[in-house]
This record gives C-alpha cells, sequence and structure tokens, in this order.
C-alpha cells in the first residue's frame, strides 16, 4: 500500500529520540573573533558552545605576563576580565544555551564571569545550563594546566559544587574527564579506573566537607558529568561506554547510597581521539572521526548526551571555520538523515558485548581497588602518571614496529597529492598581532577601572582562601568589580602556592629486551667514548603548552638507548631552559611546542643560546609545524624539526647522535 493514510489518519513513523547536543570545540585570537563564529556555528545548527581558553586564561596569568608571550589566542580565546567574557557572549541568550567551557585550574574563576555575565544581561542563575570540566587530576597526569597543588586544588572544586548544586542547580561543576588520558596513553581500563577515582576523590571531598546535608547529596551526585575520549577500536570504546555506565550505577548505589536512579546516570560529553589523526593523507582523519563517534552515539543506554568532533585537518594545525563545519555536518548527517534514533539499544542481548564490558568492569574495578589500597587518587598520582608513561611508550612500540597499522602513516604509504591541503590557507594561522591588540585592551581596562574597588575584592578573596570559606562569590565580586585573570590567579597562588606534577620519566620501565635498541645504543656508547661521557641530551617544554606525551616519550626513549636525559616538566620560560642547557652542559637541546607558538619561543630561545656562546650547541624541535614554519625555525638554526610524521623515534635518537658527533668535528 503506497497511500500514507491509514483509515484517514496520517501513518507516523518510528518515535525518535532526542539527538544529543552538537558542539564545536572552539575559541581563537579574540573575544569578538570567537562571538563571530559562535554566532556562525549557531547558525549552521550547532545546538550548544564549547568554549576553548587560551593558554594564559587556562594556567592563570593576564595576556602580558611573561609566560604568555607567544600564546594570547592560539590554542584558545583569551579571557582576561568580565569584558573579554561579556564580549566573547555578545548576543547570546545564556538562559538558552547550554554552554560547555573547557577549564579546570581556573575553573572557579571562569565560571564566576559566566555567572557575573549572566547577571548583568538578566539571565536567572537558575536557568544557567552547561558544564566547566573542573578535573584537576587528569591536568597532572596528562593535559598540564594545573596551577594549584592537588589539596587546594581539591577544594576550589568542592567550592564550585556547594555554591552551583544552590545557586545555579542545572550546571554541571565538575566533568570529570578521561579525554586526555587517553591522549596519554591510557588503556581503557586505566580511563575507566582513574576516572573514577577521580570522581570518588571528588565527592569524598564534598562529603567530608559538611557543606551539603545528606539528604541532598545525591543531587550533588547527580550534577556530576564526564567527558571522553573514543579510539578507533570500535567494539571496545561501545563496551569501554557501556562498562562505565554500569560501574557508575554501582558505585553511586553502593559507595554513596544515592537512591534515585536519575542521579546515577553516567551522564557524559565526548571529543573523539585527535591523538589518532595523521598528518600523512590527513583526508582520512574524516572516516577516523566518523567510527569514533558512532562508538559513543550507536548504543542507546550508553549514548554521549554531548559529541564535539575535531576537525580532520588537526594534526596539521588549527582548523577554518569550514573544516569545523564539515565535522558539525557529519553530527547532523548521522542524527537525521540514518534511522539511528529510532530504536533502542541494538547490543542488549549481545553474548560478546556483555562478555567484553564484563571483563573491562572487573580489571577496572582491580585497579581501582589498587588505588584505593594507596589512599586514593592524590595519593596515587606518581603510579598513575608512571603507568600512562608506560602505556603510551608501549603504544609507540606499536607502531614503531607496524604491530598495530596507521594507514597512510607506516603502512600503504603511497598518495597521491591532496587538493585539501594544497596552497596557502589550507590552516587558519592567528594573526601575531592579535597579541599585542589583547595587551593593549588589557591595559585600558586596568586603567578604566575603580582600583580602590578592585583592592578591596582582591583582599576579600584572599581572606576567603585563608579562611577556608567558600571562595564563588568573593571571585562573583571580583568579576564585577574588573578584577584580571592574572590578579585572581596572582591572589590564590600568594595563598596556595604552586605545584610540578610528576613527568612519570624516571620512574617509567626501561625497555630492556628489544633488539631494534640496539644499534642506537652502540651509536650513542660509541660517541659517548669519544666525547668522555655520556651524550646529555635537555629536553624543554617552554611557554605554557602542558601536552607533554611526545616530550615524555622522546626522554624515555632517549634514556633507554642510553643517553643521559634532563627533562623538568613542563612551563618553562626560554631563560630557564638555555641556564638549565649551561648548567648542565648539555649535548643537544630538544623543544616540544604544540600549542602553535613555536615560531616567537624557538626565536627568543636561540637568540639566548647565541648571547650564552652556546650557539654551537643542536637544537631540534617537534612538534605540529606547518612546513612553511618549518623554514623560518631553520632559518634561526635550529638543526632539525620533528612533526607527527616523524614516529619513529629511533630514527630520531640516530639523528640525535649525528648532530653531536658533526658538532664534536666542527669543534
Amino acid at each position: 500500500m503506497s497511500d500514507k493514510k491509514v483509515g484517514g489518519a496520517a501513518a507516523k513513523g518510528p518515535e525518535r529520540d532526542k539527538p544529543w547536543l552538537f558542539r564545536t570545540y572552539a575559541g581563537h585570537s579574540t573575544a569578538a573573533k570567537s562571538n563571530e563564529l559562535y554566532r556562525k556555528n549557531l547558525a549552521k545548527g550547532q545546538t550548544g558552545l564549547s568554549i576553548a581558553f587560551d593558554l594564559p586564561t587556562q594556567t592563570g596569568y593576564d595576556s602580558d605576563h611573561e609566560l604568555a608571550k607567544g600564546e594570547v589566542g592560539k590554542v584558545g580565546v583569551p579571557v582576561s576580565h568580565l569584558g573579554d567574557m561579556k564580549r566573547l557572549l555578545d548576543g547570546i541568550p545564556l538562559d538558552q544555551m547550554n554552554t560547555s567551557m573547557t577549564i579546570n585550574a581556573t575553573a572557579a574563576w571562569l565560571l564566576s564571569l559566566y555567572i557575573a555575565t549572566a547577571d548583568e544581561t538578566g539571565a536567572p542563575r537558575t536557568k544557567l545550563t552547561g558544564t566547566i570540566q573542573n578535573d584537576i587530576i587528569k591536568e597532572y597526569l596528562s593535559r598540564g594546566t594545573y596551577v594549584f597543588p592537588p589539596e587546594p586544588s581539591l577544594r576550589l572544586i568542592k567550592d564550585t559544587i556547594v555554591f552551583s548544586y544552590r545557586e545555579v542547580p542545572k550546571w554541571n561543576p565538575t566533568n570529570v574527564c578521561s579525554y586526555h588520558l587517553q591522549e596519554a596513553g591510557a588503556t581503557p581500563v586505566q580511563e575507566l579506573s582513574y576516572a573514577l577515582a577521580t570522581a570518588l576523590a571528588v565527592l569524598d571531598t564534598v562529603k567530608a566537607s559538611g557543606e551539603v546535608p545528606e539528604q541532598e547529596f545525591g543531587t550533588v551526585v547527580g550534577r556530576v558529568s564526564f567527558f571522553v575520549n573514543a579510539g578507533l577500536r570500535f567494539i571496545t570504546e561501545i563496551c569501554k561506554m557501556r562498562a562505565f555506565n554500569e560501574l557508575w550505577d554501582e558505585i553511586t548505589r553502593e559507595r554513596y547510597g544515592v537512591s534515585e536512579a536519575k542521579n546515577r546516570m553516567f551522564r557524559y560529553g565526548v571529543q573523539v581521539n585527535s591523538l589518532g589523526l595523521t598528518e600523512p593523507q590527513p583526508e582520512n582523519n574524516v572516516y577516523r572521526i566518523l567510527l569514533e563517534m558512532m562508538a559513543v552515539t550507536l548504543s542507546k543506554n550508553a549514548r554521549a548526551r554531548a559529541v564535539q568532533l575535531p576537525a580532520w585537518n588537526e594534526a596539521l594545525g588549527l582548523p577554518r571555520p569550514w573544516d569545523q563545519q564539515w565535522s558539525l555536518r557529519m553530527q547532523q548527517i548521522v542524527a537525521y538523515e540514518t534511522d539511528l534514533l529510532e530504536y533502542g539499544d541494538i547490543f542488549d542481548g549481545s553474548a560478546e558485548i556483555a562478555r567484553k564490558v564484563g571483563q573491562l568492569k572487573e580489571e577496572a574495578k582491580a585497579e581501582l581497588a589498587t588505588i584505593e589500597r594507596m589512599g586514593g587518587a592524590i595519593a596515587a598520582i606518581d603510579y598513575m602518571k608512571r603507568r600512562l608513561v608506560e602505556s603510551n611508550s608501549s603504544r609507540v612500540r606499536q607502531i614503531e614496529t607496524g604491530d598495530q597499522i596507521v594507514v597512510g602513516v607506516n603502512k600503504w604509504t603511497e598518495t597521491e597529492p591532496s587538493p585539501l591541503t594544497a596552497g596557502e590557507g589550507a590552516i587558519m594561522v592567528v594573526d601575531p598581532a592579535v597579541e599585542a591588540e589583547q595587551v593593549e585592551r588589557l591595559k585600558a581596562w586596568r586603567a578604566g577601572r575603580d582600583a580602590k574597588a578592585v583592592s578591596k575584592v582582591l583582599s576579600d578573596l584572599e581572606s576567603a582562601a585563608k579562611e577556608g570559606r567558600n571562595i564563588m562569590e568573593s571571585s562573583i565580586a571580583c568579576a564585577k568589580a574588573g578584577v584580571t585573570t592574572g590578579e585572581w590567579g596572582t591572589t590564590l597562588r600568594r595563598v596556595f602556592g604552586e605545584y610540578r606534577a610528576p613527568t612519570g620519566v624516571a620512574q617509567a620501565a626501561p625497555e630492556r629486551a628489544s633488539g631494534e635498541l640496539d644499534g642506537v645504543r652502540a651509536a650513542v656508547d660509541a660517541a659517548s667514548a669519544k666525547l668522555g661521557r655520556r651524550i646529555k641530551f635537555l629536553v624543554g617544554k617552554p611557554g605554557l603548552d602542558g601536552h607533554s606525551n611526545g616530550a615524555e616519550q622522546i626522554a624515555v626513549r632517549a634514556r633507554d638507548v642510553g643517553m643521559e636525559v634532563v627533562y623538568e616538566g613542563i612551563r618553562l620560560t626560554p631563560a630557564q631552559i638555555v641556564r638549565a642547557a649551561l648548567d648542565e652542559s648539555a649535548h643537544v637541546v630538544g623543544l616540544s611546542i604544540l600549542s602553535g607558538s613555536h615560531v616567537p619561543l624557538v626565536s627568543e630561545l636561540m637568540e639566548r643560546m647565541r648571547k650564552e656562546g652556546l650557539g654551537d650547541i643542536p637544537v631540534v624541535v617537534g612538534g605540529i609545524i606547518p612546513p612553511e614554519d618549518e623554514v623560518k625555525l631553520k632559518s634561526f638554526g635550529v638543526a632539525a624539526v620533528y612533526t607527527p610524521k616523524d614516529f619513529q623515534l629511533n630514527d630520531i635518537m640516530s639523528d640525535i647522535v649525528r648532530l653531536v658527533e658533526g658538532q664534536e668535528k666542527a669543534a
């Protein structure tokens, strides 16, 4: 029967589920330019905001701080004060928008700026919906935008949770993030256990504070959300998400006595894996992104609440608006053109899925028990960091040996030239003038505010921090008085101090039995004998970039082939790295920069090397570096540049030996 009417009534199709929130993780250069991008994306059908902040904002510095040089507006938008936040959100009705802010160490401050903006634009706090990431433990383990030590950091998270459940009840004040754990090499079991251990640490802190009545604690648990990663091991990722759901339901019921099912729900957003995006044949990344998205949308009972997808060319540089649109359209096609949302969970009853979910749960419970025996997530930070470095080393070795095939990288590398990457404008480049303009606006903001009012609210903030009072109200008062991000950060640094997380390099198990290392080890031994001491390799991360995975793997491999390695972790100035090269008598300096700030930072470092009489020491640089920037870096005197296509670490080690030997002959 072709007639669509049955018995005089129009036939209805299957009832469709509501789709997840469509987001694009975005922010760049200035608040005004980012606002323009947000409006365009919303007009194209995006249904939620996901704000990327630049590294100075994430680490509590103003745009004119020494460490902010070269970093302003690069990986996100600079927000130095309430004026920037209001400009960023101009014309966007906050009482109707679901906003995710990827912010951790300064989460309380950015939430305060958001609430202050809502207050001044007439959006009731009770109608604000959205999320702050506010997960500091994974920052210690993987991403590096931490500021304060663990205990005060947990206290700040507790303050935002207690404040939000009372004042902003629809807001998710913490978003436990396993995304960056996978980026750091975590196995599915490590993702499950480390993320859940973090959630337990946070909830135990809130519970121990006594600031939430027992009968309302379930409401607090119900506002805890998660942010996960989905890789290409398609079936495993589906099972991982089902395991997350079941484990969270069990933990919240058994550990915290949460009786209402809705408060035990595992609510999560996702950005699919960026680590697996390839620089060679980047067009293949479109398929990778789609398959990874399917892993978090196919299983109805474990479906993401919000999805944001990277762009196909993020291994090359900053994506353009068109590239982001392509990823948004991918979500819309799956949600609206397929029948995915018309059916129940298609994996229920599958013996294979149930077996894998059960295995993941048992192994995750065992790892959770190990962390609990150590005293919980905070006490186990060193252990978890070491295990992540070891897991990532294993992943890198599998790609090097070909045991893990990456199409276009270690197999089927023959390719036709891609028209998508040809010519200028293939990626977005932030105008270098943006930083100077942002600094000038910041100076004008400081000059135009009431200095006495600023001094008073900062004094109140410091008192609240010292006395153990909730810092949210005083932070909102700071926002409204015109306090800057750097002033808020400096005030709390003065009270809480700063922290340097473990690198995991020295503790990582050495690679001893690999025959692939023998040739490089012999070359290192021979060169070291000629030098009269071990080749000393200084690995440095200048600027605010906290993505240390690559630097850690280089440091571990250099150690394993017999070099003496100096690696002090993240967030160093060029001056500090040059001083270390001088003090340590390094033979070679390696820099890792993934934030896009390589040109100004390397330029300054090379100039300082020459001034200190170290111009003859080879400097190598690794990161996401476009070809035209590689030419610039070499014009500064950089000896070699490595990008994600250079996945054979032993080849890099051999290059370093040759550079040292060449320098020795020249001397």
